[in-house]
């Protein structure tokens, strides 16, 4: 059997099935596997790029070396938001994405990432673990041949940065928005012009007037993005309970 193959078919990572990987190959005990994972965040993006140093970290140490998994961040593969599709065609064995970036292509794939008025943390994990959702999550993907784990979670974001004060709804009529997902269909329906826009491109975006506010994810994360500097008025969230990031 050539696990490999068999791996780059499924285009996924289970960390529990090494002792799988170690039965399959009990004869090939020094054999060293290399798999490519492509992420949708720049290099050393702090927080959502620990997730993936995290697990390729784990891997190397429950195989004892021989899994080796090499992370390319989206300077290096150029397409931060196609993560889905270089997975799906074999150029990358794993992805940490988020979901709702290619909603496009599967608009089922929004429920694993995170919906408006959504499941807090505590109850996603509740229902992904304990009430059916992986096994969802797994009927989705399959028909592309990828199954999807979950990678990291940043909990409750924040609504976003505009360079305007919002003070009713009409504000927000052609209001030009990065925010990706189910929610912005919803701006869509009251008048904004929702876009999506990669992370590395986000700050200069805003900076040079291609959108008018955005959304990305917490104080935590913004801050060092330095929206602040640009767009003054920072509203709470009701779009995105819980975000959840995959490894496909």
């Amino acid at each position: 059997m050539d696990f490999k193959k068999t791996i780059r078919r499924v285009s996924t990572l289970i960390v529990a099935s090494l002792t799988t990987i170690v039965a399959v190959n009990a004869h090939a005990e020094d054999k060293v596997y290399r798999l490519k994972l492509a992420e949708t965040w720049g290099p050393n993006t702090p927080i959502l790029g620990d997730a993936s140093k995290n697990m390729a970290k784990l891997a190397k140490e429950m195989s004892n070396g021989r899994l080796i998994i090499r992370i390319d961040s989206a300077n290096k593969h150029k397409a931060p938001l196609g993560v889905f599709d270089m997975v799906k065609s074999g150029q990358y064995d794993l992805g940490h994405s988020s979901s709702y970036y290619w909603k496009g292509k599967v608009p089922n794939t929004l429920y694993f990432s995170s919906m408006p008025f959504g499941m807090t943390t505590m109850e996603q994990y509740s229902w992904f673990y304990h009430g059916g959702g992986l096994e969802l999550m797994q009927k989705v993907y399959s028909p592309h041949n990828l199954l999807s784990f979950p990678g990291g979670n940043s909990d409750i974001q924040m609504g976003g940065w505009f360079k305007k004060e919002i003070n009713s709804v009409e504000d927000l009529k052609g209001l030009k928005m990065r925010i990706p997902g189910f929610a912005g269909e919803v701006l869509a329906q009251v008048g904004a012009k929702p876009t999506n826009i990669a992370p590395g491109e986000l700050y200069t975006s805003l900076e040079r007037g291609t959108i008018d506010a955005l959304e990305w994810v917490g104080p935590a994360f913004d801050l060092r993005m330095g929206f602040q500097k640009i767009a003054p008025y920072y509203y709470t969230a009701w779009h995105e309970l819980d975000l959840r990031h995959n490894f496909s």
